[in-house]
């Protein structure tokens, strides 16, 4: 079944959760909930999405949380929406911080979907990481072309030249935590990528793929850095194409913890 334009309740989610309509994402599911969420883990069955829910709105209430969406990227399979997730913690209210976050959701019929999986670090919440494990298992038939094909093995090799020039001239990378780590045009690129490679280059296991023709979003497991073996790690990447078809932007949703090596 085509999706098409049709909107779901991976792009209602966030702001049915803000809202506390509580109708809405229950009957956003095709059967019994099931959410995957960074700060709760799994929360499946009715009862304890409900739980979820009523803790959830409280805690976003008390945070001031607003939503800015910033992009929805759509297959058949699955929807991704990204937005900034604008809140003031209670320790330092006067001061908001923003959570890229992502939301994946498996479609199922009649523009349900069968399960909600949210991404975001927590490092702007606590300024910290926690390792989070598989989500999903690595699919061997989850293949990527064209420029996203060449960023992720020039990744994979520590090529920081050939991973900027995936970019397009005025084109940006932006880390997990968001707020001020973004990194616009080739000079501050390869200032970012020689840093973060320095160790060697990142691999990642392919878990599900959605490409829309323009973005690209890769939930994928974090398994290796250089020459040390991750804990592997899940997060989701969404690469967007500029109209050259070299990369716009690149926007991670991880928390992937480099410090958490497998011994």
């Amino acid at each position: 079944m085509s999706m098409g334009t049709q909107s779901n309740l991976a792009e209602t989610y966030l702001a049915a959760l803000i809202a506390g309509d509580t109708s809405e994402l229950n009957a956003g599911f095709a059967g019994e909930p099931a959410v995957y969420d960074p700060l709760d883990g799994d929360i499946k069955g009715t009862a304890a999405f409900e739980r979820f829910l009523v803790e959830r709105k409280a805690w976003l209430a008390q945070r001031g949380a607003q939503l800015e969406p910033v992009r929805t990227t759509r297959n058949d399979q699955r929807t991704v929406f990204e937005a900034l997730l604008h809140l003031h913690l209670p320790e330092k209210p006067e001061k908001g911080v923003e959570v890229p976050i992502a939301v994946v959701g498996e479609h199922a019929a009649n523009g349900q979907v069968s399960a909600i999986r949210v991404y975001h670090s927590l490092w702007p919440l606590f300024r910290s990481h926690r390792v989070r494990p598989p989500l999903l298992p690595l699919d061997p038939n989850a293949h990527v072309t064209d420029v996203i094909a060449k960023y992720q093995a020039a990744l994979a090799r520590d090529n920081t030249d050939a991973i900027v020039n995936t970019f397009e001239p005025d084109g940006y990378f932006r880390e997990p935590a968001g707020g001020e780590y973004i990194y616009r045009g080739h000079a501050q690129l390869h200032d970012f990528m020689k840093s973060l490679l320095d160790s060697g280059g990142i691999i990642l296991e392919h878990c599900t793929i959605t490409d829309d023709g323009v973005a690209c979003a890769i939930e994928f497991n974090a398994v290796k850095f250089g020459p040390h073996a991750l804990e592997p790690q899940a997060g989701v990447a969404v690469y967007e194409r500029g109209a050259s078809g070299l990369l716009h932007g690149a926007r991670v949703y991880d928390d992937v913890n480099v410090e958490a090596m497998a011994t």
